[in-house]
Formats: C-alpha cells, sequence, structure tokens
C-alpha cells in the first residue's frame, strides 16, 4: 500500500534528482534566445513597447536567415502608439498637421509585414475565460490521427491581432498545466482549444524549422517526420532538462545595436522572450525553483529536434512490481535464516538501482527503483518513507509559496516603480520652475515617503503678470493617495485656468468638483495663491494646510497666518480670499506636514523652531528649498520617513529685474 500510495512522488522526486546530478548537454542546441531584459528596457522604454521596436527586433533577427523565429508573449490588443491615438492625444494639432497624423500607417499593418516576411510562430494561450472562437482559429500543420483520451482541454484561446495571426506562419499555445506540485517537467505538444487540437508553442517551432506540414498522432506518440515523440495522457513530452549555455542567450539590446553578427542565427531557431524584472514568464523546474519560461521552451525544442525526451515505458509499473514482489518474497524467505544468503539481498537492491540509473542516463528511459526498494525493505521502511513524503511535499508547498510571493512582490515594485515615474512626471520640473519668470525666483521639491505618495505642488501662469501656485495634501499614503493627488492635480489646475472673478470662488468650486463622486471620502490640505508681478501684491486662500513662511529681505523668518478653512471634500465652505505683499528680495514658502511632523529615531518632531532655523540665512528660492529638505533628513537620522515632504518657495525679484536675479 505505501509502494501504491508513495510511490509516484518519491518516483518524481528521483528522477527530478537525477537530472540535476546528470543535465542535458546543450553547448550543441541549434536553438537560441533573445531576450527582453532589463539592459534592454534601458535601451528602448518600458515594456510593452510600440510595435515599431518589436517589428525591428523580429526583422533583424530574420536578416540573420534563421530556420524559425517564435515569439514567446502575445499581442492581443492593438498598439498603443497609433495615428489615430496620437492625434487624439494632442488635439492642438492643427487640420493638416492632423490629416498627415492619421494618414500614417499602423504600426500593426507593418509589424503584420515583417511577421509575412519570416518564419515566424506566433503564440497562444489557451484559456477558461474571455478568447477566441475555437472554430475560427488557424491551425497551421494537418494534425492526423486520435489524440490522447487526457488531453489537457480549454474551451478558448487568448489570440494575437488578425493582422498578425493572419501574417504568421505558424501558432503554437503557450500555456500548459504543470505537474500537481507546481513544477514544470514536461511541455504539451498538443492541447484541446474547444474540439479542436493544436499544437503547442514547442511543437509548432520544431515543425516549422524542420519544414513539415503535418503531425500524426499514434498511441501514446506524436510523429514529426522520422521522430516519434512519447507523450503522456496529457499530450506532454517530459523533458531532460539541462542549463542554456550563456553563449546561448542574447540581449533584444545587443540585436538591435549596429555591428551584430550577420550570422549569428543562421539556421537557428530564435525564441524571443521576456526576462525584465516585473514582466518575467517564471516557472520552477527540476533544475530549479525559478527559471524563465522561455528557457524551458527552448529546451523542448531542442529537445524535438535532438531527441532530447524522456520516456516512461508502457511496461515499467508491471516490471516495478513484479521485481518489488519477488524481492518481498525473497526477504520474507530469507531474512529469518541465520545464514550468509539472507544478505544477497543487498547487492541485488544496489543492482537495480544502477540499472535504473543507467537506463535514464543512456537510453532516457524513466525505471523506478524506488517501487521494488519499497515493497523489500518491509512496513517499516514504508512508514519512513511516508514520513518523508509528507516532510517533503510541505517543503514544496512552502516553497511553491515562498515563489508566488516573490513573483508578486516583484511585479508591485515593478508596477509601484512606474507609478512613481508616472507621479513624479505630472509635477512640474525645477529646471522649468527656474524660467517661469524673470520676476519670480521659484523651487519646489517632492519626496514621498512610500514608492507613491499624496503630496502635489503647481506653477501656473495665468497672463503675463500673474502666476498661480499651489501646494496640497491628500489624507493617506500609497496608491489611493495617489490617485486622488492625481485628481486633485488636474481639477486645481483646471479651475484656476477658467478666469473666476476671485480666490474664493475657485476654491469653492474646486471643492464643490472634489467631492463629486468621491466614493472613498478622502480629503485634502492645499493652499491656493496668485502672485501680481507687477507690485508683489499675493492673494491666498488656504483649506486646512500648514500656514506660509514669510521670510523678510534681511532673513527673518516668521509664520504668516491665514483664517482659512477646512480641508477640501469635507464640507462646503466659502473661503476667504487673503492678501498680502512681498517685497523685492522677500520669499514665500510653503510646506506640507512631512517637513514639520519629520521624526527623528526617538520619535521626537522637527517642529517649526527647526523649520525657520534652517531657512534663515539661506539666499535663493533653491539653497532654501535644498537646505530645508536636507536639514530635515538630517534630523531623521536614516529614520523612515513618516510622510512626503514637499516644499515650494516662491522669492519674488521685484518687477526691474536688472536690480535684483535669483541668489543676490
Amino acid at each position: 500500500m505505501l509502494a501504491l500510495l508513495a510511490g509516484p512522488v518519491l518516483r518524481t522526486s528521483l528522477f527530478d534528482l537525477w537530472q540535476r546530478l546528470a543535465p542535458r548537454d546543450l553547448s550543441a542546441s541549434p536553438v537560441r534566445v533573445v531576450m527582453i531584459d532589463s539592459e534592454s528596457l534601458k535601451a528602448v522604454g518600458p515594456w510593452p513597447w510600440p510595435r515599431y521596436h518589436v517589428a525591428r527586433l523580429v526583422e533583424e533577427i530574420a536578416a540573420r536567415k534563421p530556420a524559425a523565429i517564435g515569439l514567446d508573449m502575445i499581442f492581443p490588443e492593438p498598439d498603443r502608439i497609433r495615428p489615430d491615438i496620437f492625434a487624439a492625444f494632442y488635439p492642438e494639432l492643427a487640420g493638416p498637421a492632423r490629416d498627415q497624423v492619421l494618414a500614417l500607417p499602423s504600426m500593426d499593418g507593418l509589424f503584420g509585414q515583417v511577421i509575412a516576411g519570416a518564419p515566424v510562430v506566433l503564440g497562444r494561450a489557451a484559456t477558461e475565460g474571455p478568447g477566441g472562437d475555437p472554430a475560427s482559429l488557424i491551425v497551421d500543420p494537418l494534425i492526423d490521427g486520435s489524440p490522447p483520451a487526457g488531453l489537457s482541454a480549454q474551451p478558448r484561446a487568448v489570440v494575437n491581432i488578425d493582422p498578425l495571426e493572419q501574417a504568421a506562419l505558424g501558432h503554437g499555445l503557450l500555456n500548459g498545466p504543470p505537474d500537481p506540485d507546481g513544477r514544470v517537467r514536461g511541455v504539451p505538444l498538443l492541447m484541446r482549444v474547444g474540439a479542436r487540437p493544436m499544437p503547442g508553442f514547442a511543437m509548432e517551432l520544431a515543425r516549422v524549422a524542420a519544414g513539415k506540414d503535418a503531425l500524426s498522432l499514434a498511441p501514446g506518440r506524436v510523429v514529426l517526420g522520422d521522430r516519434r515523440i512519447p507523450v503522456d495522457q496529457r499530450g506532454a513530452m517530459v523533458i531532460r532538462f539541462g542549463h542554456v549555455p550563456a553563449a546561448h542567450i542574447v540581449s533584444a539590446a545587443d540585436v538591435l545595436r549596429q555591428g551584430f553578427a550577420a550570422n549569428a542565427f543562421a539556421g537557428r531557431i530564435v525564441l524571443i522572450g521576456l526576462s525584465a524584472e516585473g514582466t518575467a514568464d517564471i516557472v520552477a523546474t527540476p533544475m530549479a525553483a525559478e527559471g524563465f519560461g522561455t528557457l524551458v521552451q527552448a529546451q523542448a525544442v531542442d529537445a524535438l529536434l535532438r531527441r532530447g525526451w524522456l520516456e516512461r515505458p508502457t511496461w515499467a509499473g508491471l516490471a516495478e512490481w513484479g521485481i518489488g514482489i519477488g524481492l518481498a518474497l525473497s526477504c520474507i524467505a530469507l531474512l529469518p535464516v541465520r545464514s550468509r544468503w539472507r544478505w544477497a539481498v543487498l547487492p541485488v537492491l544496489l543492482l537495480i538501482g544502477i540499472a535504473c540509473w543507467f537506463a535514464f542516463d543512456h537510453f532516457a528511459l524513466l525505471l523506478d527503483p524506488v517501487r521494488p526498494l519499497m515493497l523489500a525493505g518491509g512496513s517499516s521502511l514504508g512508514v519512513a518513507a511516508g514520513l518523508f513524503v509528507e516532510a517533503r511535499r510541505e517543503r514544496e508547498r512552502l516553497r511553491e509559496t515562498l515563489l508566488q510571493e516573490r513573483l508578486v512582490a516583484a511585479a508591485t515594485e515593478g508596477e509601484l516603480e512606474a507609478a512613481r515615474s508616472i507621479q513624479i512626471g505630472m509635477l512640474p520640473p525645477r529646471d522649468q520652475l527656474a524660467r517661469t519668470d524673470p520676476r519670480l525666483d521659484v523651487d519646489a521639491v517632492l519626496e514621498p515617503a512610500r514608492s507613491i505618495g499624496g503630496d502635489l505642488y503647481d506653477v501656473v501662469r495665468l497672463d503675463p503678470d500673474r502666476i498661480a501656485f499651489l501646494l496640497g495634501d491628500v489624507t493617506g499614503k500609497g496608491v489611493p493617495a495617489a490617485l486622488f493627488m492625481a485628481l486633485s492635480k488636474a481639477l486645481a489646475k483646471s479651475v484656476a485656468l477658467r478666469g473666476l472673478p476671485d480666490l474664493g470662488e475657485v476654491a469653492w468650486v474646486l471643492n464643490e468638483e472634489l467631492m463629486r463622486d468621491n466614493g472613498e471620502a478622502m480629503n485634502v490640505t492645499m493652499i491656493i495663491g496668485v502672485i501680481d508681478l507687477t507690485d508683489g501684491r499675493v492673494l491666498l486662500v488656504n483649506a486646512g494646510h500648514e500656514d506660509p513662511l514669510h521670510i523678510d529681505a534681511s532673513g527673518k523668518v516668521a509664520v504668516h497666518k491665514l483664517d482659512g478653512g477646512p480641508p477640501f471634500c469635507i464640507v462646503d465652505f466659502p473661503y476667504p480670499e487673503e492678501q498680502f505683499s512681498l517685497e523685492p528680495g522677500e520669499t514665500l514658502v510653503l510646506i506640507s506636514d512631512g517637513v514639520s511632523e519629520a521624526q527623528d529615531r526617538d520619535g521626537q518632531l522637527f517642529g517649526h523652531e527647526r523649520l525657520m532655523q534652517a531657512l534663515a540665512g539661506l539666499p535663493g528660492a533653491t539653497a532654501m528649498t535644498d537646505g530645508l529638505r536636507d536639514a530635515v533628513r538630517v534630523f531623521e537620522n536614516g529614520s523612515e520617513p513618516s510622510d512626503d515632504l514637499t516644499i515650494l518657495t516662491l522669492r519674488y525679484l521685484g518687477p526691474d529685474t536688472g536690480k535684483l536675479s535669483p541668489g543676490v
């Protein structure tokens, strides 16, 4: 019973061990892998790339005369950088320019032309969710014969857009179910989508490279030319894994550079895959808990072309049971006998193990020595083996859980970094602020406490002599605060540019707009101001934010108290417009509470006293901004920031810029 229950798990673990001890030599493999790695993303841009760059990569590979090109990715949606999208994104384009943009060809069509001119195999993904109608999908090879009874099946498939699907020489399914423990030991050569059998990605690449038009199915076999490849009931081929040589893996950035070897791919099968962090297809194999799915496909193609598969013969189970029962009976008969013959079973057990290893290493046969050994070992060994199996299952489960957590963490980190770049890109850069107006010295900095945050600032010209500015702080942190920050900034700028009669009306309208459909009940504190550069008159509205700091020409720092009102999105409120004047050389500093409420390792607050000391005597907006930011970071002494830090500094230089200049 123990041999029946635990045997398959131990057999699988033993076969994995054999593969790690004697990996397949892939140095002579005809398969090459072009990876879109981190270096490629730095050179071209974040994934997904515009179709132009993907088309150029395929074109460069095709120019080197490969036998086949496989794209280990799917293009189910049109190119994001299409002429119509570009024209819609820039509504200010004049009529002729807009017409010229709309007349440009679609990169999807050009990509399809590149695919049509090369031996390209596109990927598909079998799915239970939305997908293409199986009856309308192209199945490139003629498939003759009856597929295995337990063939993996899904009702639909995710496919590429039509200009690409129609142009490709072959189409193969990329996905397939792993083994119950989450490891990939075999690659499906066939899967059923709807009622139709369709080839796997590796199978289709091997077929195209071999120049065959058809596949034949025999019991337990898929026939490609003179190769009779064994498959299990799921239609999967078990691979003898190895380590893909580093020389067989090329960065897409290298292929796109001038001077790449003209014969690098001649006669080879080339797979294009993803390995950059946050985009890669990570799988567990007998060789490692983490590996790139593209390298598994590459090894599968090599196995099909160079007979690198493993096979478990149909007679293996019967032979193992027969030998095991014979050994068990021999042990029962010989062990009670006080004779040297009772030890004769030990060399027999060793010989069985050596024979099974020899069959694996020289004939690619999977014969299980564990089953005979378990039957011969008796009930005590069976109990020990059962405990080992249970511990092994738990370790595999924990390893898979850890793998999934690491994948989720890697993907989340990549998305947050992208969100941070987008968020920072929404704010006016410092060099642009410095060029706002020669009569005004402006600088600002925003440093989120996390990857992304909820602080915001903006500086907007209203007319030749008036500049609007604002600084705000959304409640909370992370993604929700960042989304509400983007909404608040966009609405604030939009309302400020409407030309409303006074700043109080601007605040009231902005409050109404922000409260509309604010289902998460978030709110934002904000100071909005307008400075008239002809005389230094400043209008301010404060919605629950920190009072600004006023620095006179002598360097004296003081808090400018405002009546203000509550934060936006809490209640309708008639926010008062308040005003004062800046003399030439005087400065207004707006901050978020990430400055005044910064904490050191002991939990002490930075406070307004340190704030005013940090600003005293600093010349120019940039010096004040950087000096205050640096003072906060030194005070924190390496502790994690408790909130986003934002500083906006405006120094009025006077209407005559010939007398004063920034930093003077």
